[in-house]
């Protein structure tokens, strides 16, 4: 291996524990707790070698954000059932959305977040997130309007993250979760 290919490799390895560490923190601690500052004293490395990797926090929360989208598109893919595309297959990234959600609270804040810098429908979507909304539309493209699939995705995925969104704040009750998604896909894949 060349020094290179050494240096490559370690400056990658720092990369993935500066994104591994700053989702500790916000997990454990909250988003705001995701500091340069703070940071650098975790992973035992100078403010200046964050800078080397980020421009900052908002870089910092984004790469967070990317590394969640891309767990969630693997959830939905995998919750998606075998066999032909019906309501079941609607129904299941829907619960598989919300338990992540559930699972992974700062996580999802920071995917969201309007602080994370990455941009939403628009063609400088970064690809996890676009990989994320293609695990939407794969089982709910048969019961799209065929002109406007990507909308009506859109819509499901609003409502998905309204749902998560109101229980998680306590505006909605979370024992009634599975009732709210019932409904939803009712609404999105008539019986």
């Amino acid at each position: 291996m060349s020094v290179r290919e050494r240096k490559e490799r370690e400056r990658a390895n720092r990369h993935k524990l500066i994104v591994c560490t700053a989702r500790e923190l916000a997990e454990a601690h909250g988003r705001d707790a995701v500091t340069t500052r703070r940071l650098a004293e975790q992973i035992e490395y100078s403010q200046p070698v964050l800078y080397s990797h980020f421009r900052g926090k908002k870089e910092i929360i984004g790469a967070v954000a990317l590394e969640g989208f891309a767990g969630l598109t693997t959830a939905l893919r995998a919750a998606v059932p075998e066999g032909p595309a019906g309501r079941e297959a609607v129904a299941a990234p829907a619960r598989a959305y919300t338990d992540f959600a559930a699972r992974n609270p700062a996580l999802y804040d920071a995917m969201f977040s309007l602080d994370n810098g990455l941009p939403f429908a628009d063609e400088a979507t970064p690809a996890p997130l676009r990989e994320a909304f293609q695990a939407l539309l794969d089982p709910l493209v048969d019961h799209a309007h065929p002109d406007e699939p990507g909308l009506f995705v859109e819509t499901f995925w609003a409502a998905l993250h309204g749902l998560v969104t109101l229980t998680r704040a306590g505006r909605l009750p979370a024992d009634r979760v599975a009732d709210r998604l019932t409904l939803l896909v009712d609404r999105f894949v008539p019986r």
